[in-house]
């Protein structure tokens, strides 16, 4: 389908439920209600991070992530594990 204001390709699919070809807008199909792709397979999640691995800021007050270096993302400090 193309744009009426930029004439550029805009994204379509078919509603697995009710069959329309629907300009794809966000994840239920608009005709029906029904969620989209919902007989497809479960999408591939290796590209998504393991969030349990994760290491918090020892800073209280920041909300970063420590890096593999040790420091957190956000703030620049050093990680500081806490003491048992």
């Amino acid at each position: 389908m193309i744009c009426e204001k930029c004439a550029g390709e805009i994204e379509t699919v078919l509603c697995n439920h009710c069959g329309e070809n629907i300009v794809k807008l966000g994840s239920y199909c608009y005709a029906c209600g029904e969620a989209l792709d919902s007989d497809a397979p479960e999408k591939d999640r290796e590209d998504e991070p393991d969030l349990s691995t994760r290491i918090l800021c020892s800073d209280e007050a920041c909300i970063g992530v420590v890096n593999e270096q040790g420091f957190c993302k956000v703030c620049g400090k050093e990680y500081i594990p806490p003491s048992d």
